[in-house]
Parts: C-alpha cells; structure tokens; sequence
C-alpha cells in the first residue's frame, strides 16, 4: 500500500472507525485517540494491509486493544490524564437518542456490546464478526439476542430507539 492508497483508506474509513470504537468504548475522544494510533500503527505495518483481506478490520481490532490498554493504565494509576490540562475543544451538539443509545450500549456486558457494534454499527455479517472476537458463530448470534434483548428494555423509555434495534 502505498502512501496515496493509505491517505485514500485513511480518509474513507477514519470517521466509521471512530464511531465504531465510541460505541465500543463510550467515550468519543479517547475513541478518536485511539482510532488515530491505530492508524499510526497501520503505517508501520501498510505493507501487511495491503494484501490483507480486510486491513479496516485490522486497524478496529488495534483501537479497541489500544482502548482496552489505556483503561488499564489509568485504572492502575489512578491519576488525572494528561489532557485535562488542556484547553477544551468545543464538539458539535450530540442529539438526545444518540446519547441515550451510548448510554445503553455502556451497559452491556463487553461481548454483547462489541458484537452489537461491530454487526449493527459496522454492518458485519455474523460470520465476520464471529471471526473477529474469535468466537462461535453460535454465541456470536446468542450475544446479539441477548444484547438486542437488554437494549430494547434499556431504551424502552420512550425514545422511540427500540424501533432501530432490529432482530437480523
């Protein structure tokens, strides 16, 4: 892969991988931190990617254990992160059901949050899925049931979000 055909990858995949690992993860800057040193990381290894079958893929899974990485760290260390002292970055408004969904998600146990996301939100077969959390397709599916499940009652507030949660 060479620098066009990155700088082409990067620029068609950064944001979907964005919001993938923020609903992965519930927070949106560490997601876009996370997404862009896996990026940076995809740099080093273009070679790989470019005959990989699915190099996106690639660089999910190196967010999501870059994510998993850096809550460890601070859950060890228990201090401030750095970038509190930095200046606050104005984000555009976040629309009440989004947020709502988020806050929903964060309440499913780690495999039926990830394999929600990663079939509804990245648009994955369950076969692809099953492949990139390393599991049974069997208990892929199981996952989505009972997450879809735990979402419907989590969201049935009125929000009118039930009605996305599909049973596909």
């Amino acid at each position: 892969m060479d620098e066009a055909e990155f700088d082409e990858f990067y620029a068609a995949s950064y944001r979907r991988l964005t919001g993938q690992v923020y609903a992965m993860i519930g927070n949106l800057d560490e997601a876009q931190e996370c997404v862009q040193e896996a990026f940076v990381r995809a740099w080093d290894h273009r070679r790989k990617l470019a005959s990989a079958d699915h190099p996106e893929a690639w660089v999910r899974v190196t967010a999501h254990r870059i994510a998993i990485s850096r809550w460890r760290r601070t859950m060890r260390s228990r201090r401030a992160p750095d970038r509190a002292f930095a200046p606050a970055v104005a984000a555009p408004p976040i629309d009440e059901r989004h947020v709502a969904l988020v806050e929903a998600l964060k309440a499913l146990p780690e495999d039926q949050r990830r394999a929600i996301v990663l079939h509804h939100i990245a648009d994955l077969p369950v076969a692809a899925v099953a492949v990139e959390v390393g599991a049974p397709e069997g208990t892929v599916k199981a996952r989505l049931s009972r997450g879809r499940a735990a979402l419907a009652t989590l969201l049935d507030d009125g929000t009118g979000l039930t009605g996305g949660v599909s049973n596909a």
